[in-house]
């Protein structure tokens, strides 16, 4: 079972700690906050008060021996950057940085992050996708041209196949997968029928999605 540390435990933090231990994992929660621990202490395995910068206090708690670690400080920039050069120097095997603006994900790719996530901009283009048309329910951008999305069938593909439709020669797109209530085809072909209230999981570039958006 795969362990994870959670650094920084404010509102995203405190987030992804409780939902990993609420999905079964063994979650260390680490926060200079004594208050802070104390509110999610009962909602993970163990919670530490520490100052993360110093890199004994890590050592300490025996960082290392962890698969993951989610450093989550992102409006104290050289906190956020320190950890993380810490976390990477003692053998975590992988390392995600949340980051305040595109200069801070620069370094800390460069210092060593395995990935680094925008919590606040990634959750408004999702606001701002679902605004624009009440079809996307869903969007992740996986590079600057290219997103996935979650979409509500429209009407005129109720009843057509994949095929008849032909997504990727007239939307540009690829279908991954198919939700109908809770059911989820993961492997569709060209056979498959759309039906009402099916919902796709589609990977394409902006462009094209933004297209789809407008349409709906």
């Amino acid at each position: 079972m795969k362990q994870f540390a959670v650094i920084g435990c404010g509102r995203f933090g405190s987030s992804v700690a409780r939902t990993l231990y609420g999905l079964g994992y063994d979650v260390m929660a680490i926060d200079r906050n004594e208050d802070v621990i104390q509110g999610i202490a009962n909602a993970v395995t163990h919670a530490v008060q520490v100052d993360a910068t110093d890199e004994t206090s890590l050592k300490s708690l025996g960082l290392r021996n962890f698969d993951v670690a989610v450093i989550t400080i992102g409006s104290d920039i050289q906190s956020s950057i320190l950890i993380t050069l810490i976390a990477k120097e003692l053998g975590v095997k992988y390392v995600v940085a949340k980051a305040q603006n595109e200069l801070h994900a620069k370094v800390l790719y460069k210092i060593g992050a395995d990935r680094v996530v925008f919590p606040e901009r990634d959750m408004g283009m999702r606001v701002a996708h679902n605004l624009v048309s009440s079809n996307i329910l869903d969007y992740i951008e996986l590079a600057p041209d290219y997103s996935i999305v979650e979409i509500s069938a429209l009407k005129e593909w109720e009843g057509k196949s994949l095929k008849d439709l032909n997504m990727r020669e007239k939307y540009g797109m690829n279908v991954m997968a198919i939700k109908h209530g809770t059911e989820i085809n993961i492997s569709p072909n060209a056979a498959d029928v759309i039906r009402k209230e099916d919902v796709l999981v589609v990977i394409g570039h902006n462009d094209d999605l933004q297209k789809i958006e407008r349409k709906a």
